[in-house]
């Protein structure tokens, strides 16, 4: 006979450590994971509660100081972006024209409104060309159309906030702007966070949703016809609720702008300035398609002031 099967008393089995569940059995469910934020929250508070404060100071202490403000931003952004250009693709806008052009630029469109900024923004173009010259030719044209492209964006799109200014109102009407967009963004963020699910641009920015971009038009508005009502002269709160609509939706594709230059650029920020938000770029990203928009509703509703 097999010694197995000699009935004798066997030693009791030891259970196994680590029993494996049988097939049937009920599997504990999954912990829902709960949703980031995606950045350090209370440092992007922080932040955006100083730059706020010193911004509104600076608005309604001297208007001069506020110009001063839109220059550094403006100095700061174009060293910024002409960095990660040079970084991420080789091309080398030249940085000095740029931030000297730049700053003509808000200051003569403070001064000589949209006739002072063409022609500062003409020089600054002209002055790129010329800067550009002093080195080898190898990439010149690549390098010349990054500098116009970088006037352009950040340097003469500002100049629309300081024409604002210059109204008679114009404390009341920059205010109105900067309120505006920051709701937008901030509705966009809240609703999104919460309750999106269908994507808006995937391929350009995969955070950003369909219920996203309804709670910035649904925030804007509101905050635009208050904002109008009670702070712009004459001002109308169905006024208020076309500016908002704009507002959302040039705060919106100014932000898929810069994620699609980012993206091209491989980067997630362009730069680290300012923690919890990355680099003055990031912040400016819709700051400044939306300032000629709400400078030209502003006009077309109670006149330039």
């Amino acid at each position: 006979m097999f010694r197995d099967e000699t009935p004798q008393a066997q030693a009791p089995r030891t259970a196994p450590q680590n029993p494996e569940p049988m097939p049937d059995a009920p599997q504990p469910a999954p912990r829902p994971q709960k949703k980031s934020a995606g950045r350090d929250l209370g440092a992007a508070i922080g932040v955006g509660v100083g730059l706020g404060a010193v911004i509104v100071a600076s608005l309604f202490v001297v208007k001069a100081v506020f110009v001063g403000v839109v220059v550094v931003a403006v100095v700061v952004g174009l060293w910024e972006l002409t960095s990660r250009l040079q970084e991420r693709k080789e091309i080398k806008a030249p940085l000095v024209p740029l931030a000297l052009g730049g700053a003509a630029m808000v200051i003569a469109g403070y001064v000589r409104d949209a006739e002072g900024a063409w022609v500062a923004m003409a020089l600054t173009a002209l002055a790129v060309l010329v800067w550009r010259m002093a080195e080898p030719p190898e990439g010149y044209l690549k390098d010349v159309t990054a500098g116009v492209f970088a006037a352009f964006y950040v340097p003469f799109l500002a100049t629309f906030v300081v024409m604002m200014l210059a109204a008679d109102d114009g404390a009341w009407r920059v205010l109105t702007f900067l309120v505006l967009t920051v709701v937008s963004d901030t509705g966009a963020y809240a609703v999104g966070w919460r309750f999106g699910k269908h994507k808006l641009a995937p391929r350009i920015s995969p955070g950003k949703t369909r219920e996203g971009l309804l709670g910035a038009v649904s925030f804007a508005m509101v905050a635009g016809a208050l904002c109008m009502q009670f702070l712009i002269d004459d001002g109308s709160w169905w006024q208020g609720l076309l500016l908002g609509l704009a507002v959302a939706a040039s705060a919106t594709l100014g932000d898929l702008g810069e994620s699609m230059i980012k993206r091209d650029l491989g980067i997630k920020d362009m730069g680290t300035l300012l923690p919890g938000h990355g680099g003055i770029m990031d912040r400016l990203d819709s700051l400044l398609p939306t300032a000629p928009v709400v400078w030209l509703l502003l006009v077309a509703f109670v006149g330039s002031g």
